[in-house]
């Protein structure tokens, strides 16, 4: 190609000697199309060779959808498992034709956020339950959004949701630790903007087990933690909130001399890899994720599709008891 301009559908088909029908039907990979496999072979050495990208936009005007998926990005610090589950639903929705886009700007919420979301077309939005207001609802409906899903540990009136028990993590925890005769019980809550309101939820239900549970608010921080442990007296269940804060507090246990479990027993949640490397190896709550990308792709694409759709789990939990309990 000449200067800078990018090649384009017509430029492949003048190479490969087709018709720019034809590269559509190849490029997008259509299905029904009877073209044989040294024609389609032809014009995918020819898209290499000029360097053809596929416009976006033109696909938009031509189908009505992008096949864009916008996730907004929970404005909350993203750990292991939620990247992991991130890659693996971009993974599902690839092969059924969506391209999943991760996007920032963490702080907006309501008609704001949904203006900024519309204007990349997008054909559906996953985005957390907090941010997404009826109004702006509304704002990306009426911008051709075709699925709306939100994302949070409680179901919302408007949209589907992605569910995330973060009260039964509590429960099973405290539960845990009550049938090993701890007492009394005590849960984390973090301090850090973004994970406290998972902390509140997860004590939530943690006191729905049954039985009294102190909540202590805990920044994630040496000084702090060896303050809490100070204050303990023995005998003591901890709900560490997550497996970082739990490493957190066996190294400040550590340091003070306290025995765990003997002393102090302490369970996360995750079930990092770490978990099993640490001394004692960390008793915590397993968040299955393993069908979660099928479901939320399967969810996805029947909304865009048209299909009505309820809530989707998108974990279970499991107990994975080690030596710290």
């Amino acid at each position: 190609m000449s200067g800078n301009r990018p090649a384009t559908s017509m430029d492949v088909a003048r190479a490969a000697g087709v018709s720019q029908a034809t590269v559509s039907y190849v490029l997008n990979d259509r299905p029904g199309s009877r073209i044989s496999e040294e024609t389609r072979s032809r014009v995918r050495d020819a898209a290499e060779r000029l360097g053809y990208v596929p416009h976006a936009g033109a696909r938009t005007l031509r189908t009505g959808s992008s096949g864009v998926v916008l996730v907004a990005v929970p404005d909350i610090p993203q750990g292991p498992l939620a990247t992991g589950l991130l890659e693996e639903l971009d993974k599902e929705l690839g092969g059924r034709g969506y391209t999943v886009v991760q996007y920032g700007a963490r702080r907006t919420k309501g008609v704001a956020a949904a203006k900024a979301w519309a204007e990349l077309r997008p054909t559906a939005v996953v985005a957390d339950a907090s941010r997404l207001t009826r109004a702006g609802i509304e704002v990306l409906r009426a911008a051709g959004v075709k699925a709306i899903i939100g994302m949070g540990h409680a179901p919302m009136d408007d949209v589907p949701s992605l569910l995330t028990d973060h009260e039964g993590v509590g429960a099973l925890a405290v539960r845990h630790l009550v049938e090993r005769g701890r007492d009394p019980v005590v849960a984390v809550v973090p301090r850090e903007e973004g994970l406290r309101e998972m902390g509140l939820a997860r004590l939530r239900g943690a006191r729905s087990a049954g039985v009294p549970v102190t909540a202590v608010d805990l920044a994630f921080d040496e000084a702090e933690a060896a303050a809490f442990v100070a204050g303990l007296k023995g005998g003591e269940g901890v709900f560490a909130y997550n497996d970082e804060y739990a490493m957190l507090l066996l190294a400040a246990l550590h340091d003070a001399g306290l025995r765990v479990p003997g002393d102090v027993a302490v369970i996360g949640c995750d079930d990092l890899p770490l978990a099993r490397l640490t001394r004692p190896r960390l008793s915590t709550v397993r968040p299955d994720l393993s069908a979660a990308p099928a479901r939320m792709a399967t969810l996805i694409d029947r909304l865009v599709r048209g299909t009505a759709c309820g809530d989707v789990d998108v974990w279970t939990l499991q107990l994975i008891e080690r030596d710290s309990t």
